[in-house]
């Protein structure tokens, strides 16, 4: 299994105008297929006018679900490109609909492949992306006494401090990469003359 993916940061539209056609790409995050082609319905019921509403999605944090469609465009102008900006970004759970508005002019095989590749392109510019990793979660919990020196640590190490609760003993969970275990493990027990040991809490994905 993978231990980091990328996925888009939230649900955005962007348009451009290509040759008088306007293409809006909505872009958003989802994590199974049914999400998928639920938004892919909306975007179709948000702009009935539209001759097209191509998609393509990717999902699973090894990206192994692909899907695209060119909805009416010549086959292999639209959907393919479009998940081909989505495999090169290493993007997953990740849907993308590109709504067109025909303006007139034809473009060509090559000029659709290249306005449905930058419409996916551009917006994932302005949208962005989140980065999740798959860590292992440990439990360090430490008396009052030393939490807000080892609070200070945590902060300054190499190791994600994600979450503090403070309850008869100060916890602090950390989330350690795959071979960061060990050399945790020694860290912690200098920090701590030996007092507090990490309890693991399992494998989650975190988003940076």
């Amino acid at each position: 299994m993978a231990d980091r993916y990328l996925s888009v940061a939230r649900t955005s539209v962007h348009e451009i105008e290509i040759k008088r056609s306007r293409f809006l790409c909505a872009l958003a995050p989802v994590t199974s297929e049914e999400a998928a082609r639920e938004f892919i319905a909306a975007r179709r019921r948000a702009d009935p006018q539209a001759r097209h509403h191509c998609h393509a999605f990717v999902l699973g944090p090894d990206g192994r679900t692909r899907r695209s469609s060119d909805d009416g465009e010549p086959a292999g102008t639209a959907g393919t490109p479009m998940l081909e900006v989505l495999r090169r970004r290493e993007l997953t759970d990740t849907v993308a609909v590109v709504t067109r508005y025909f303006g007139g002019v034809l473009l060509g095989v090559g000029g659709l492949i290249r306005a449905y590749g930058q419409s996916v392109s551009d917006a994932l510019e302005v949208v962005g992306v989140l980065e999740h990793r798959r860590l292992r979660m440990v439990d360090v919990a430490v008396g009052y006494d030393r939490a807000g020196r080892l609070e200070n640590d945590l902060r300054a190490s190499p190791y994600l401090l994600h979450a503090t609760r403070f309850e008869e003993r100060a916890h602090f969970e950390t989330g350690l990469e795959p071979g960061q275990v060990e050399a945790f493990e020694s860290w912690l027990a200098d920090q701590t003359n030996g007092e507090a040991a990490p309890s693991s809490v399992g494998d989650h994905w975190i988003t940076a």
